[in-house]
């Protein structure tokens, strides 16, 4: 595979959640699929997902999904992507992810998507990733971390320039939008 092809969805595996965020994701995945290009995430098989996984095959698109040995061992794994890259640890999973991708988008999630939103932001921040981030706030739930991260640029913890790093999305067409449009400046934080 030719290595930045695909737009990255960080998100949650967890059935536990809200039909909106399900179906979200799973129109995402379509979207991605519309769009031409392939999708990557971390290839669960329930909850986001499995959603955006399969919302992304609805559309016969390439669904990619990273996953440590351990989690297919215990059988999370998508029973139907064809593209499953497996990986010793949760460290080269995703370093495998933001390797394969042009783009990162975060949907709802827990403290793992947290994680990951945070880390491509770092990476960004030192110059280790050169994709679009995305945050998808799907019902407002990304406000207080929003809110956070401007409190960490207004008390001097990050540069004012970091909040460039990242747009923010209400629905899955903008975030495709975002994530397509190259005249589209990333400097769209301030929109929560």
């Amino acid at each position: 595979m030719k290595e930045k092809e695909a737009i990255c969805v960080y998100c949650a595996s967890s059935a536990l959640i809200d039909q909106s965020y399900i179906d979200a994701a799973f129109e995402l995945g379509a979207r991605i699929a519309k769009s031409g290009n392939a999708m990557v995430c971390g290839a669960g098989r329930t909850g986001l997902m499995g959603a955006v996984i399969d919302g992304t095959l609805s559309e016969g698109g390439k669904a990619i999904g990273v996953i440590p040995q351990f989690m297919v061992d215990n059988g999370w794994h998508h029973p139907q992507l064809k593209h499953l890259e497996i990986t010793p640890d949760m460290h080269t999973r995703k370093e495998t992810m933001a390797r394969l991708s042009h783009t990162a988008i975060a949907m709802p999630g827990g403290c793992g998507t947290l994680e990951e939103l945070l880390e491509i932001i770092t990476w960004r921040q030192l110059g280790l990733y050169e994709g679009k981030i995305i945050i998808l706030n799907i019902n407002n739930y990304f406000d207080p971390l929003l809110a956070m991260l401007h409190k960490a640029v207004d008390d001097g913890f990050m540069k004012k320039d970091h909040k460039d790093i990242w747009a923010v999305a209400h629905t899955p067409q903008e975030a495709i939008s975002i994530a397509l449009d190259d005249s589209k400046s990333i400097s769209l934080s301030s929109k929560y």
